[in-house]
């Protein structure tokens, strides 16, 4: 809500500043052009993201993606104690943690959804393993960041894959300050 109360403030400053300015067809172009942009950027992000989705499905079949979740079983049952005790909450949770590790975020959400809806079951309050799936997915380590990636190329990136150690670093140090704040509140809040 408050967003939307944002773009409006932003629509009508401009549309005031453009009467004022007495360049109201520059605004006008501007819109279209800033609309054009936006199709185009859109048209160019919906053929990486079908092919990244294309190869999460085909590893999902090829029964890849049980591999690697089998890898993180460890690491995912010392975080999740509690919800690793129900399968199918422990089969959302690494799904969502697979595909977040693979840059597919649009895959990773109805995965991370179900997972914290069965993680939170009737309770009003937000469990601490709850917490931690939140700081999980909002940290999100990427090994492949396949949507930023598909977003440098179509605008125009000679090597949209150059930026890897970087987002390596910068998530693997997020995740990491996320979940040392979450044991410390656990900690304090005992």
């Amino acid at each position: 809500m408050a967003m939307s109360w944002i773009l409006v403030g932003m629509l009508l400053l401009s549309l005031a500043s453009a009467l004022l300015g007495g360049q109201p067809e520059a605004l006008s172009q501007a819109a279209l052009d800033g609309a054009q942009r936006a199709v185009q950027l859109g048209l160019s992000l919906a053929g990486p993201i079908c092919l990244w989705s294309a190869v999460g499905e085909t590893m999902q079949r090829a029964g890849l993606s049980e591999s690697l979740a089998r890898l993180l079983a460890p690491a995912l049952r010392r975080l999740f104690p509690e919800a690793w005790r129900d399968r199918r909450t422990a089969g959302y949770l690494s799904a969502n943690v697979t595909a977040n590790l693979l840059g597919l975020g649009n895959a990773a959400t109805p995965m991370g959804i179900q997972a914290a809806r069965r993680m939170a079951g009737r309770q009003t309050a937000a469990s601490d393993e709850l917490c931690r799936l939140v700081v999980l997915n909002t940290a999100s380590i990427q090994l492949l960041p396949t949507t930023v990636a598909a977003l440098r190329a179509g605008l125009g990136a000679a090597a949209p894959f150059d930026i890897l150690p970087a987002v390596w670093l910068s998530s693997g140090s997020a995740l990491t300050v996320g979940l040392a704040a979450c044991r410390l509140l656990e900690r304090w809040r005992s």
